[in-house]
């Protein structure tokens, strides 16, 4: 109705696992996918994210990406990671955005305006996309990070808080991947 014509839904996945980046993502539609069934990533399951991405890269009319590894978290703070990531993700659009809808209630740093949007992920079909993007990108990092770092059972509890994941954190300590700061589960250095 206020002409814009090329909004960007933006949402994140990660903010509270004890390993892994915090992954966000940028969604523009011109149209939306016929029939499509795009909803908050957490309302869906797996194997109902997967098959959504293909129908969102189809129909959107860009889709960005954005990524804060665990170090920059340590350094910075969950909160502004996760800020930055969605900065970083609505920068890596191909198309540039006239408008910009945040999942939360904070904004990122941008020109571009925008309108930070409380459960965002309920309400805004391009914020749902966001967050299936987001949250199947992270997914796919940690299933691969259990490559990397066996015994931690990544690929099944993503790196949050799991009653499994802790004890072989007791066991075996942290690994490249965990944030340190997180709470103070972890210890410094």
């Amino acid at each position: 109705k206020k002409g814009f014509r090329a909004v960007a839904g933006l949402d994140e996945a990660g903010r509270g696992p004890l390993a892994g980046p915090v992954v966000a993502a940028a969604v523009i539609f011109t149209v939306l996918p016929d029939g499509h069934s795009i909803n908050d990533s957490k309302k869906l399951s797996p194997k109902k994210r997967s098959s959504l991405v293909f129908e969102i890269f189809a129909a959107a009319a860009s889709v960005g990406v954005g990524i804060c590894w665990p170090a920059e978290i340590d350094e910075i703070n969950i909160h502004r990671a996760s800020l930055l990531a969605m900065e970083r993700a609505a920068a890596s659009l191909s198309v540039s955005p006239d408008y910009l809808l945040i999942d939360g209630k904070f904004p990122i740093r941008s020109k571009t305006p925008q309108l930070p949007i409380i459960s965002g992920d309920s309400l805004s079909v391009s914020i749902a996309a966001a967050s299936i993007i987001a949250k199947t990108t992270r997914d796919r990092l940690m299933v691969s990070y259990e490559r990397l770092f066996p015994g931690y059972d990544l690929a099944s509890n993503k790196g949050y808080p799991s009653k499994g994941h802790l004890a072989s954190l007791a066991s075996l300590g942290p690994t490249p991947i965990h944030r340190r700061t997180f709470r103070g589960v972890l210890p410094a250095g």
